[in-house]
């Protein structure tokens, strides 16, 4: 029984097993009927899809679907039904508007970025006048001022006249010019300007340095008013190009164009000017480029004096920059500033000593200084703080007669062609000297026993004249050698400087050893005026006959004579 139970199980497992290959031959039949049919209908409708593996074609039936829309929505070109644009429409007014928030955003991120750095640019510049500036800064670094005052600390044993002057000019309540210092390097300009600022603070002030070279200038006066001229914008990342493209020029006037703007805030806030000062201007080249620097800044000068906005302070040592401000000056005032009195300088040099030396500096000695380096400050302080002072004031004469030596010596008779024009430069600097000194002698001794020393002087006209040049006298104004003051009066630079002109001029031989070199001179120049004519091949009595003009007679002949 068992047996027939499981040989009829054995019978249905193999019937089923035969059934179900029969259904999956079946079913692989039908399959690939089906692929075929669908790769005919997609290569019939010439529609490209995903592909099978190593088949061309896609896998889905988008393709068959796509076709049949195609095919069943004829073109507008044949005549049928419209196409439909909506979704065309929508994709351009998607990227149009894309492209207009895109270009809105990057506006407004530039414009605001601008409007930005206005502020900044403005805020850093008031900023440059409140309390504190570096000159003040440097200046603490040597116990307060240069070594032009003799100073305690903070107490100074010499004040000047000029003093209070510059106090209301560098505080503000001086108002509606601008003004220029001029006097001889060492006379205290910087010292009593730097003083004044120090009892404001520096507020309200803003100094620098001149420079020669354009550029430089304008990076010190930018550096004055905390302006960067635009090197820091990063604006033309939004545009073609910056505002950096430009001149030194423009960029200065670009500066006080700004300035202009914080001195009408600070008008309206304050009611003060601000004071801009202008260290060293002779330090410009007097050419093109200098002049038309300080055109510019005489120019806002006369405005900003007009309306109290900015007080300009000039402070130069040159005569020629006190000669080109003047031909366009309706509002400036000029403030000499000159060697100390006697009784001054006498008072400082005992005061100082007693002080600090603990001794009891005896008259005559001090009048000897006196005699030998006059007011000048710069060697009053240096006289007062070494040992022996006569042996300092005898250095430093020699040091200025040597400095003129190096500068103007003359070479005599003897000197080469190709150094004629630096002796024309040297002959005439001892012409004048010469003539300073002849002044002296003419004139009686130049010192007067309760003012001190009084330099002999010509008239800057009359120098010229003297020297036969007119181009001669600013350059040695410029190196310190002749000064000319504000009245137009031409004089030795320093009381050592007129000792050694004394020295020089008293020397034996020297007169003749300046006609001989003013001699070698002339006859250079003339040789260079002279023309030669040879005459050849004058033979048997023949001749030549050179005709003039008929004003100047019959002219000359040339014949040889006979032998």
């Amino acid at each position: 029984m068992s047996s027939l139970k499981l040989q009829s199980q054995t019978i249905l497992h193999s019937v089923a097993n035969s059934r179900r290959q029969h259904f999956l031959r079946i079913g692989n039949s039908t399959s690939n009927l089906f692929w075929r049919y669908s790769l005919s209908r997609r290569y019939a409708s010439n529609f490209s899809g995903p592909s099978l593996p190593g088949q061309i074609g896609p896998l889905n039936n988008e393709g068959n679907e796509n076709s049949k829309e195609a095919k069943e929505s004829p073109s507008p070109r044949k005549g049928g039904k419209a196409y439909n644009w909506n979704q065309t429409l929508f994709k351009m007014f998607e990227s149009a508007a894309t492209t207009f928030v895109s270009i809105m955003v990057l506006g407004m991120a530039g414009y605001g970025y601008h409007r930005y750095y206005k502020y900044l640019v403005l805020k850093k510049m008031d900023n440059a006048f409140k309390p504190g500036d570096p000159v003040l800064e440097l200046a603490a670094m040597n116990n307060g001022t240069p070594a032009t005052i003799l100073e305690d600390n903070k107490q100074h044993w010499i004040r000047r006249a000029e003093q209070e002057i510059i106090d209301s000019i560098v505080d503000g309540t001086y108002q509606g010019h601008y003004h220029l210092l001029i006097g001889e390097k060492g006379t205290g300009k910087s010292s009593m300007l730097l003083e004044a600022m120090q009892k404001v603070a520096g507020e309200g002030i803003s100094m620098f340095e001149a420079h020669a070279d354009l550029e430089i200038f304008r990076v010190r006066l930018g550096k004055a008013l905390d302006f960067e001229f635009h090197e820091d914008y990063i604006g033309s990342l939004f545009s073609i190009k910056g505002p950096r493209d430009t001149t030194a020029l423009l960029d200065i006037e670009r500066a006080f164009n700004k300035l202009e703007k914080i001195a009408l805030r600070r008008r309206r806030d304050v009611g003060r000017p601000l004071v801009l000062i202008i260290n060293s201007t002779h330090l410009l080249r007097d050419n093109e480029d200098g002049q038309d620097l300080l055109e510019l800044i005489q120019q806002r000068a006369e405005q900003w004096a007009a309306g109290n906005l900015v007080t300009v302070v000039f402070n130069s040592d040159d005569f020629w920059v006190y000669e080109r401000l003047k031909q366009y000056a309706t509002r400036m005032e000029i403030l000499p500033v000159l060697d100390l009195p006697k009784g001054e300088a006498i008072a400082a040099l005992t005061q100082y000593r007693g002080k600090y030396s603990e001794e009891n500096t005896s008259p005559e000695t001090l009048r000897a200084v006196y005699d030998k380096v006059g007011g000048r400050l710069s060697y009053l302080n240096r006289v007062a703080k070494s040992q022996d002072m006569l042996q300092v004031c005898e250095e430093i004469c020699r040091a200025e007669k040597t400095w003129f030596l190096n500068k103007c010596w003359i070479l005599g008779e003897e000197m080469d062609d190709d150094v004629m024009d630096q002796q024309k430069y040297a002959s005439a600097a001892m012409v004048l000297a010469k003539a300073l000194v002849d002044r002296e002698k003419e004139f009686g001794a130049s010192y007067h026993e309760k003012h001190g020393h009084k330099l002999p002087q010509i008239p800057l006209h009359e120098a010229r004249e003297i020297m036969t040049r007119a181009d001669f006298i600013k350059d040695y104004d410029h190196i310190n050698v002749f000064t000319i003051d504000a009245q137009s009066m031409v004089r030795a630079d320093s009381v050592p400087m007129q000792n050694a002109f004394r020295e020089i001029c008293s020397e034996e031989g020297f007169e003749k050893h300046l006609q001989a070199t003013l001699d070698r001179i002339s006859a250079i120049e003339s040789l260079g005026r002279t023309r030669e004519l040879v005459a050849k091949d004058l033979v048997g009595g023949s001749s030549y006959k050179i005709s003039g003009r008929p004003d100047r007679g019959d002219g000359i002949t040339v014949e040889i004579k006979p032998t």
